[in-house]
């Protein structure tokens, strides 16, 4: 006699599909969690065993930094707070009150801004007209290669050059003098003074504007302007209420970095004044000879003004980095 059987019921030795469909399921997510474990328990020593050796790979450039940069300049700053007897003190900080130094300080403060502000209108205007060309082109290329090599080509060589051309016995001065009988150094040989050493610093500086602008050009989209089109805004429109606000953050940042560039050179003022006038030749001045009488170390004194600036405007650069990175994404 058959009985029958009613839907869904099994007889013995068989399993339902759903059964088996669960039984597999967790045993998937066992065998999942399994190898999960496994692989945590197996990677974490690598990943922490990679992470020290990336450490270990950066222990000559901290040795650098450290013996190079950090350990002078803790040196420099900090012989400014010790008398000639080698006693703390603080009376070495009066040296911000003479007159010498605070010329030297507006003068540093007046070369840096004028040739950052003209380097960076200059190299804001490069950027504009390379945004045009392809990114791989040729002339593109070779823009940014002579930007990378120009923008760090100064000192001796750079004064050499522009005593050539602009010196008082020049290539420029001598046509000018022969084609307009104009003397550019009639009122004084200008290339040798601090106002003069605008002009080389620009030289440097609307280079390194490029190199530092030009990726802020590269992040505004070609999207935002169709669409502004779209919305009918003009050309000029979308130039004031786009892409100027965006690139903004990066043109003060820049602008920053340029005044700091300029605040900090050296060896083309060198070259070109014998004396003081600006911060760092001051600081030479004061390392060969004291010009200050009663104060002594007044170099670390001196020193100690340069790292304050550049503290301010290089952290001002990093917050306006740090903003103008939210369109380079």
């Amino acid at each position: 006699m058959t009985t029958a059987s009613a839907p869904g019921a099994t007889t013995a030795g068989a399993t339902l599909p759903g059964a088996t469909l669960v039984t597999s399921e967790q045993s998937a997510e066992r065998v999942a969690g399994q190898t999960d474990a496994t692989t945590r328990r197996g990677a974490g020593p690598r990943v922490r065993r990679r992470g020290g050796v990336a450490w270990l790979g950066l222990t000559p450039f901290a040795a650098y930094v450290l013996l190079f940069l950090a350990v002078p300049a803790a040196i420099a700053v900090g012989s400014g707070f010790f008398d000639a007897a080698g006693h703390p003190t603080l009376a070495n900080l009066a040296a911000f009150a003479d007159p010498s130094v605070l010329r030297a300080f507006g003068a540093s403060f007046g070369l840096s801004a004028g040739s950052a502000v003209i380097g960076a209108v200059v190299g804001a205007l490069v950027c504009w007209a390379l945004s045009a060309l392809r990114p791989d082109g040729f002339v593109r290329s070779m823009i940014d290669s002579a930007a990378s090599v120009l923008a760090q080509f100064g000192g001796v060589m750079l004064a050499f050059a522009f005593i050539a051309t602009i010196g008082a016995q020049g290539l420029v001065t001598a046509w000018l003098a022969a084609t307009f009988h104009w003397d550019i150094n009639a009122g004084g040989a200008f290339l040798y003074t601090v106002p003069g050493l605008v002009i080389p610093y620009v030289y440097f500086q609307v280079p390194l504007m490029v190199l530092t602008f030009m990726p802020a050009f590269e992040g505004v989209k070609t999207q935002w302007g169709e669409a502004a089109a779209t919305l009918g805004a003009s050309r000029a429109t979308y130039w004031r209420r786009v892409a100027l606000p965006v690139l903004a953050p990066a043109f003060w940042g820049s602008l920053l970095l340029l005044f700091a560039n300029g605040f900090s050179s050296f060896a083309t003022a060198a070259a070109l004044i014998s004396q003081g006038g600006i911060v760092p030749l001051t600081i030479r001045a004061q390392l060969t000879s004291e010009t200050i009488i009663g104060l002594q170390n007044v170099a670390g004194v001196l020193a100690l003004g340069m790292v304050v600036v550049m503290a301010v405007v290089m952290g001002a650069y990093s917050l306006l980095q740090r903003r103008a990175a939210r369109w380079q994404r």
